[in-house]
C-alpha cells in the first residue's frame, strides 16, 4: 500500500510592485551622476526642543505612507532597458530617522557627511532624517535631512516634514502664506531685454582652488540668517528678483577681483507651480529657467539708481520667463530622455554633452524656496524657529545659493564645489552675498520712501 503524501505547501508568489517610469527630471539626475559629486539636497531645521524618538519615528513613517510617491527605490533592470523605473515599496526598507549620540562636534560631523553622501536609490525611501544634539541634555536640536535629488526636491521633502509635524504635534499643516508672485505692469511680450548674444559662454565663477587633490573632494558650505529684504508695496519687482540681482552682483565683484573675463552672467532659477497643500505632488516638480544679466548691466559697481533699474528689468525678465511654456529642463532634456537608446548609453551620451556645453552652462543656481509656508510645529519639541536648505552644487558652475525665509528672517546657504573654491573663498564670497543684500534692500527701502513718505515693512517672495 502506497503511503498517501499531503499536498506540499506552496510559498506565496509576493505580489509584484507598482513601478513608475523614471520623469524627465530624475532620468536627468540620474544620467548625469559622476563620482565625487553628491546629488543630495541638504536641509537643517532648527527646534527649541527636542522630540521624543519613539513618536518621531513613528509620526514620519505615517507621513510617508500618507506621501507614498516618496516610498520609492530605483527598479533593476537588465542592460538593454530603455527607461529607468521607480519601484513603490509601500513600506520602508531601512528606518529613515536616527538619533546619533550627541556632542559638540556632532552637527559639524553630521553637516560633512550630508555634503558628502547621498542615500542610496536602491533603499526606499531615498531620504535620511537624523536628529542632532549638541549634548544629552540640550534644550534644542536640529533635524539634518539628506535627500537624494534624483527622486524628489526640497519643496517635496519639506511637504512630508510638514505632515510628519502634524502627526507628531497635532497642529494644523496649511500653508500659512500666499507664495504668488505680485502681479506685473509690463507686458510679457516685451519683458525680456536683451542681455548679450544668445550662444555667448557664460561667466563662470573664478577659481580659487586649495592645491593638492586631498583637499578639492566634496563640498564647502556656509550657513547664514540675514534680514528678509523689504519689497515696497506695489513695486513691480519681488524679494526673489532682489536676491538674483545680489547674486549676480556678488559674482560679478568676485570675477572683478580675480580678472575673469567679463561675460553674461546666467543665473538659473527654479520655478515651483505647484499647490502647498496635501494634494501636492511629490517628486521632483520645478521647472528650471535661466535669467541673463548682460555684461553692460554690472559691469561696473552699481550706485542705488542703477540696482533700482536693474531690479525692474530682472522683475520684467522673471515675469516673463514664469509665464512662458516651457518643458522642466529644456527641450534639449525630452530629446536626451526619449526611449530611443538604452539607459546606460544615453546616460553616456548626457555626461559627454555635458562636458561639451559646459562653457555655455548658466553661471550658477539661485533657488529661493520662499517664505515656508508651513508652521512645522512638532508640539512638545516646539516650533522650527530656522529653516536651511543647500542645493547640489556640481562642476561646472560649482556654486549653488539656497535661501528660505522663516520668520521674517532670510535664511542662506551658499555652498560650493571644493574643486571650484577653497573654503576660505566661499567665506569671502557669502560676505560679498552679505553686503549687496545690504545695498540692494537700502535702494529697494529708499524707492518707498520716495514713492510714499511713510516707510512700510515686510516681504514677499
Amino acid at each position: 500500500m502506497t503511503a498517501v503524501r499531503p499536498a506540499r505547501r506552496e510559498h506565496p508568489v509576493e505580489p509584484a510592485l507598482a513601478r513608475i517610469p523614471f520623469p524627465h527630471v530624475d532620468e536627468m539626475s540620474r544620467q548625469g551622476q559622476r563620482p565625487g559629486e553628491p546629488i543630495a539636497v541638504h536641509m537643517e531645521i532648527r527646534l527649541p526642543g527636542q522630540p521624543d524618538p519613539a513618536r518621531l519615528r513613528a509620526a514620519f513613517g505615517a507621513a510617508l505612507r500618507r506621501h507614498s510617491r516618496i516610498l520609492v527605490r530605483e527598479a533593476p533592470g537588465r542592460w538593454y532597458r530603455r527607461r529607468y523605473e521607480w519601484e513603490l515599496t509601500g513600506a520602508p526598507d531601512v528606518e529613515p530617522v536616527g538619533f546619533p549620540p550627541p556632542g559638540p562636534d556632532a552637527l559639524a560631523r553630521a553637516r560633512a557627511f550630508a555634503l558628502a553622501e547621498a542615500p542610496p536609490l536602491t533603499l526606499s525611501p531615498p531620504v535620511r532624517l537624523d536628529v542632532i544634539r549638541s549634548s544629552a541634555t540640550s534644550g534644542g536640536c536640529v533635524l539634518l535631512c539628506r535627500i537624494h535629488h534624483t527622486a524628489l526636491d526640497g519643496p517635496s521633502f519639506l511637504r512630508v516634514l510638514a505632515t510628519a509635524a502634524e502627526l507628531y504635534g497635532g497642529a494644523g499643516t496649511g500653508p500659512t502664506s500666499d507664495r504668488a508672485a505680485p502681479a506685473g505692469t509690463e507686458d510679457p511680450e516685451q519683458a525680456i531685454l536683451d542681455p548679450g548674444p544668445a550662444l555667448a559662454r557664460s561667466a563662470r565663477v573664478a577659481p580659487a582652488p586649495a592645491r593638492g587633490a586631498e583637499h578639492r573632494a566634496g563640498n564647502g558650505l556656509v550657513l547664514g540668517e540675514l534680514p528678509l529684504p523689504p519689497r515696497p508695496p506695489g513695486a513691480a519687482y519681488t524679494v526673489n528678483d532682489q536676491l538674483l540681482v545680489v547674486t549676480c552682483l556678488m559674482i560679478a565683484h568676485w570675477n572683478r577681483l580675480h580678472g575673469a573675463p567679463t561675460r553674461p552672467i546666467r543665473i538659473t532659477m527654479p520655478v515651483d507651480d505647484r499647490p502647498r497643500g496635501v494634494e501636492m505632488p511629490i517628486g521632483n516638480g520645478t521647472r528650471l529657467v535661466d535669467v541673463a544679466f548682460g555684461a553692460r548691466e554690472y559691469g561696473q559697481e552699481p550706485d542705488p539708481e542703477a540696482i533700482l533699474a536693474l531690479l525692474r528689468r530682472t522683475a520684467r525678465r522673471t515675469k516673463a520667463l514664469r509665464a512662458a511654456p516651457r518643458p522642466p529642463l529644456g527641450r534639449g532634456a525630452a530629446l536626451l530622455t526619449a526611449p530611443l537608446l538604452p539607459v546606460d548609453l544615453r546616460a553616456s551620451i548626457t555626461r559627454g554633452l555635458g562636458r561639451a556645453l559646459g562653457p555655455w552652462t548658466s553661471t550658477t543656481l539661485l533657488s529661493n524656496l520662499g517664505r515656508i509656508p508651513y508652521p512645522l510645529d512638532f508640539g512638545d519639541a516646539g516650533r522650527a524657529n530656522a529653516v536651511w536648505v543647500s542645493a547640489p552644487t556640481r562642476m561646472p558652475r560649482g556654486l549653488t545659493v539656497t535661501t528660505t525665509g522663516t520668520l521674517g528672517r532670510l535664511h542662506v546657504g551658499l555652498r560650493w564645489s571644493r574643486a571650484l573654491l577653497t573654503d576660505a573663498a566661499g567665506r569671502e564670497l557669502y560676505g560679498l552675498f552679505e553686503g549687496y543684500l545690504s545695498a540692494v534692500s537700502a535702494a529697494a527701502q529708499s524707492s518707498a520712501v520716495v514713492a510714499d513718505p511713510i516707510a512700510h515693512e515686510g516681504g514677499s517672495r
